[in-house]
């Protein structure tokens, strides 16, 4: 099946203006805040043409997935996007404050502007960043997301917005938009979220409103499960994969059919169970306990002397012993978090599954 380079090598002859602005080009420029542009130096005034040229004197590890790398070639070849202005680029990673952070504007046309957020990097400190989701309503890649839409806004002044990412890019995109001023909502034609994580009740009734709220559009894999913690108001399309479970958060397994993806009509089980029992365990838990545990468990890998969660898995034989000697120091009550809060996701989960199995044995025999 297709996917967002195919629609590259097919609708790349077209420029915006004969073709207009559609939900896959959406999807490949929220991609694009993925490239390695931290590894190139970039001039101020750059087109995706001449920053492909500079990213192709790169070894392919500099690029986090080979795909990446193949998305820009097509579209510094294309006249679609070879000649569109990049700009404002801007990555920022803190260990101790727990940030990383990244972003890049796209110049669709001198009155029109995409705003494409970073997802998270694969390192360790950018998953820890993404787990104080589940306990601080406002973390720091969100807050910074929100100075640079306001930037952006101040410095392009007359020109419109859409705002987009996937992963935490599109968590961010969205917090960035219903947190800024009405001016700026007022800019802003849409707001794209990938599979990005949702937000509390609490934040969603503070800060959503109907008429905003309507502009903005998530796109969940029907295997999804980042995309299933905590909760969406906006609009959910539901996209077709040809990769299974966790592996269809990558965006080059959703496929694509002209200018759309493929839609499926809901979530699959996993998915939905995975969803109930995060809803369940964060119902069940305290704030102040969910810190304390991911406070552990993200310090024992981190006692992995890797940056990585790729390099950790891909190292295991090295990295787990040295896991397992932190966890033998941490002290007895330390353990009893680590323990209860796993037992009771696990417990949680396993009674979801359970409940769900009796109701089709039931539906079955009637």
């Amino acid at each position: 099946m297709a996917n967002i380079n195919n629609y590259l090598e097919w609708r790349g002859d077209l420029n915006l203006k004969i073709d207009g602005f559609n939900e896959i080009d959406s999807l490949i420029l929220a991609r694009f805040s993925y490239l390695p542009l931290d590894k190139i130096k970039l001039d101020k005034k750059e087109t995706v043409k001449s920053i492909n040229k500079k990213l192709n004197l790169l070894n392919i590890n500099n690029f986090r997935f080979k795909e990446d790398k193949l998305m820009v070639n097509l579209m510094a070849k294309s006249i679609r996007f070879s000649n569109l202005e990049v700009s404002d680029y801007i990555k920022k990673d803190d260990k101790k404050a727990e940030k990383q952070f990244g972003a890049v504007t796209i110049h669709l046309s001198d009155k029109e502007l995409y705003v494409s957020f970073l997802g998270t990097d694969g390192s360790i400190n950018g998953w820890k960043e993404d787990f104080n989701m589940s306990f601080m309503d406002d973390i720091s890649c969100q807050i910074e997301g929100k100075k640079y839409l306001q930037s952006i806004s101040d410095k392009y002044k007359n020109a419109t917005l859409r705002v987009g990412g996937h992963s935490k890019g599109g968590n961010v995109a969205i917090y960035s938009s219903v947190r800024s001023s009405e001016t700026i909502k007022n800019r802003i034609i849409k707001v794209y979220n990938y599979d990005g994580p949702g937000f509390s009740n609490h934040f969603i009734d503070k800060y959503f409103d109907n008429d905003f709220t309507s502009k903005i559009e998530t796109y969940l894999p029907e295997d999804s499960f980042v995309g299933r913690i905590l909760n969406h108001k906006s609009k959910i399309s539901v996209t077709k994969s040809v990769s299974k479970g966790v592996n269809q958060h990558d965006i080059y397994s959703w496929q694509v059919l002209g200018t759309n993806l493929i839609y499926s009509k809901s979530t699959t089980d996993n998915s939905e169970d995975f969803y109930k029992t995060i809803k369940e365990w964060l119902n069940d838990t305290v704030p102040e306990k969910r810190k304390l545990f991911f406070d552990i468990v993200f310090e024992l890998l981190y006692s992995s002397e890797k940056e990585n969660i790729s390099e950790i898995t891909s190292d295991i034989t090295k990295t787990f012993p040295k896991i397992m000697k932190k966890y033998s120091k941490l002290s007895k009550e330390e353990k009893n978090t680590v323990i209860q809060m796993i037992g009771l996701f696990v417990k949680k989960y396993i009674d979801i599954r359970g409940n769900r199995e009796k109701l089709k044995i039931i539906k079955n025999e009637k």
